[in-house]
Parts: structure tokens; C-alpha cells; sequence
């Protein structure tokens, strides 16, 4: 059985030389403020590099090869989890991708990740912004399994020029604020795109990608229930939800007195390791503190 990571590590090393070949240190000389940050992050993560240590060429343009490289790196596709009882070679799906390439392995995760690219595509051929843009969007959305959006088209006054299969990722692209209009309203599909737009591009694409699939931090609710002990003091109970096993705990971190009447209870969830060895019973963890009757007792989590 082959594993991906089994596919040719000779190959992969040309590919990170090959790839649309940006090798610079931090910063570059020819790059307009409007794309250092793209550029520089790329670089940062071993996306992009440069002509040489000075200069990015945002303005030169990149092949098809070099733009399914960008976005594959980019938006961090890969086939980690898949298994082959024969290693797959880019011959078994393009007619023109040669197999040691430095280019063929991103065209096989492409097709993996559900990016449909031409069987007789040619890797060495330029490519437009309409093209780029639908190529990024497919991936994109594979990548984040996005759910589909109603969306306000945007008002595009070159629209007549965008080839009829592209309009909806085109739309969608410039909604998730992927890249913009120029300032007469134009897309211009039709131009070749340039390294810098490529590379904005698919770094706007990334931070959409991290936004939608970012877990939100677990959340629980803590009970506060106060008993009267005597006229002067109460005693505070904090009761966490119901846990199935032991090794659950709630720890009171400090309280705070303030003026508008509220003990401000701060605490902090214990959780039990991943591998512990715990009773397995029905467990309501809490933690109990006394504060002055003449305060109202709120709990809140500790920022420590």
C-alpha cells in the first residue's frame, strides 16, 4: 500500500525550487505596500518566494502550473488521509503533466481535493484573473466544505467579458472580499493575472479559509447558588454541569469587591488529562466560598 508521503521526495524538492519561485529574506524592494503583507506572509509559511532577495517581480506574470501550486500550498491541501494500493502518478489524469515534473504532485493533490482541472491542460500556458479566480474559489470551497450563500452581486462594468462559467465563483470571490473591483468598477477577467494579484489573492482566501473553519472555544455554564448563613454572610456555591466521570473540578481563583454592590467570584474548569484513569460516575463539581450579605454574588471566568 503507498502513502502519499511515500510520493517522490526528489520531486518534492524541485517542486518547493519550481513553484512560482518567490526566494527572498522578509522584505522586498519592488512591492507596493498594498501587497507586502500577502507577499511576506506567503513567504513566511513557504508558500511564495522571489526572483532573488530583492525582488518579487509582482507584476511578472505566472503559469497554470505555478498558479495550482500557489493555491495547493496556499490553502493547505493535501492527501494525508488517503491510502493507495498504487501510487498515483499525474500521467493516470493529464494528458500533458509529465510525472517527474516539478509541478506534478500539487496536480495530483488538485484532483484529490476535488479540483477539476482540464484532462489536457498545459501546464506551461498563462492564465487569466477569470481563470485564477475560479480555480481559487473551487478549492477554497472544497477545502471549507462552504455552505452555499445568497449573495448581493456585485456591480461589475466589465461583466459582459467574464466567461459565463466563472460568474458565480467571480461573484462569490469579490463577496468574501477575496479581491476587488478597480476603481472604475472593473474586474478584467481577461487580463493574465500578475505574482502579486495571485498572491493576495490566495492569501485573502487563506484568512476566509481560517475564519470559517475556526473551532469556537467550548463554553459551560457555571450555577451560582447562594444560601444565607447568618444576617451578615452567604455561602456561594459554584456547580459546574453534570461530568460522567471523576476528575472534573471548579477552582474560586479570587473575588473581587465592587462598588456597585457585586462579589465578582472568578474561577477557573478543571478538566481531567486525556489519558487518566478516572471512576466512571455521575459527578456535579463544585466549589463553595462566603461573602458579605450586603453584596450580590456574580462568577465569572478567570482571565488567568
Amino acid at each position: 500500500m503507498v502513502t502519499v508521503k511515500k510520493l517522490a521526495t526528489a520531486a518534492l524538492s524541485t517542486v518547493l525550487l519550481g513553484a512560482l519561485s518567490f526566494n527572498t529574506a522578509f522584505a522586498f524592494s519592488d512591492v507596493e505596500s498594498g501587497q507586502a503583507e500577502a507577499i511576506n506572509a506567503l513567504h513566511d509559511r513557504g508558500v511564495v518566494s522571489g526572483m532573488d532577495h530583492e525582488h518579487f517581480a509582482p507584476k511578472g506574470k505566472i503559469s497554470y502550473a505555478q498558479s495550482v501550486q500557489i493555491i495547493v500550498k496556499g490553502l493547505g491541501l493535501n492527501m494525508d488521509l488517503l491510502r493507495f494500493v498504487k501510487q498515483p502518478l499525474a500521467s493516470d489524469f493529464y494528458t500533458n503533466v509529465q510525472n517527474d515534473s516539478w509541478y506534478a504532485e500539487a496536480f495530483i493533490i488538485a484532483h484529490y481535493n476535488g479540483v477539476d482541472l482540464p484532462k489536457d491542460v498545459n501546464p506551461n500556458a498563462s492564465i487569466t484573473r477569470e481563470q485564477f479566480g475560479a480555480l481559487l474559489m473551487t478549492a477554497l470551497e472544497k477545502k471549507g466544505n462552504f455552505p452555499l450563500i445568497n449573495i448581493k452581486p456585485a456591480d461589475i462594468k466589465d461583466a459582459d467579458q467574464i466567461t459565463p462559467e466563472y460568474q458565480g465563483a467571480l461573484q462569490r470571490m469579490l463577496a468574501y472580499k477575496i479581491a476587488a473591483l478597480d476603481n472604475n468598477g472593473k474586474l478584467s477577467p481577461k487580463a493574465e493575472i500578475t505574482r502579486g494579484e495571485a498572491a493576495t489573492w490566495v492569501y485573502n482566501a487563506s484568512k476566509v479559509l481560517d475564519a470559517h473553519t475556526q473551532v469556537p472555544a467550548p463554553t459551560e455554564t457555571v450555577a451560582v447558588n447562594v444560601e444565607k448563613v447568618s444576617d451578615d454572610v452567604n455561602k456561594v456555591t459554584l456547580s459546574r454541569e453534570t461530568k460522567p466521570t471523576g476528575g472534573y473540578g471548579i477552582e474560586i481563583t479570587g473575588i473581587q469587591f465592587g462598588e456597585d454592590g457585586n462579589a465578582v467570584i472568578s474561577y477557573k474548569l478543571v478538566d481531567p488529562a486525556p489519558d487518566a484513569m478516572n471512576v466512571q460516575v455521575i459527578t456535579e463539581p463544585k466549589a463553595v466560598t462566603y461573602v458579605s450579605s450586603k453584596y450580590k454574588a456574580v462568577a465569572e471566568p478567570s482571565a488567568k
